[in-house]
C-alpha cells in the first residue's frame, strides 16, 4: 500500500525549498517562535535527548535526537491519541543561499492518518515559509 513500510508502518514526508538559507531556516524551527509553528503554540523543545514536550493543544512527546543546524527527531502524540508517531524535521542546503526543509512523520496508524498528516505537513511548510518571509530574514 502507498505510505506504508515494513519497519515503520505508514509514513508521509513532505518537503518544499524555500528562498532562505539554511542557517536562517534552522534558527527558525529550532527556535521558539519556530516551534510554535510547527509544533504549536507552547512548544519549548530542547537538545537534550528524552526532554518531554506539551504544546498548549496537548500535542505531547520527547525528543528522540536534536543534531544542531540538521535536524530534530521526536515523538508526536495528539491529545487523546492512542498511539505516538516520530516525527523528523531537517534542514539542507541548496546552491543559491536556499534551503530545503522537510517533515517526515512515521508509525502512523494506516492511510487516513496518513492523508491527515500529509496535509498537516503541507500547510505546516507553507506557514513557516510565510513567517519567514514575513520576517524579512535572508541570511
Amino acid at each position: 500500500m502507498i505510505g506504508e513500510t515494513k519497519d515503520a508502518g505508514f509514513q508521509i514526508g513532505v518537503a518544499r525549498t524555500i528562498p532562505f538559507p539554511a542557517a536562517t531556516v534552522w534558527e527558525f524551527v529550532a527556535g521558539a517562535e519556530g516551534q510554535a509553528v510547527w509544533l504549536g503554540p507552547g512548544a519549548a523543545l530542547t537538545a537534550a535527548k528524552g526532554a518531554p514536550y506539551r504544546t498548549e493543544s496537548g500535542i505531547s512527546g520527547e525528543v528522540r535526537s536534536f543534531h544542531e543546524h540538521d535536524r530534530i527527531r521526536l515523538t508526536w502524540r495528539p491529545p487523546g491519541g492512542d498511539h505516538e508517531t516520530t516525527v523528523q524535521v531537517t534542514v539542507r542546503p541548496v546552491a543559491g543561499d536556499r534551503a530545503t526543509l522537510r517533515f517526515h512523520q512515521e508509525r502512523l496508524s494506516g492511510p487516513d492518518e496518513r492523508a491527515e498528516q500529509r496535509a498537516h505537513w503541507q500547510a505546516v511548510l507553507e506557514s513557516v515559509t510565510e513567517a519567514l518571509s514575513r520576517s524579512g530574514k535572508r541570511s
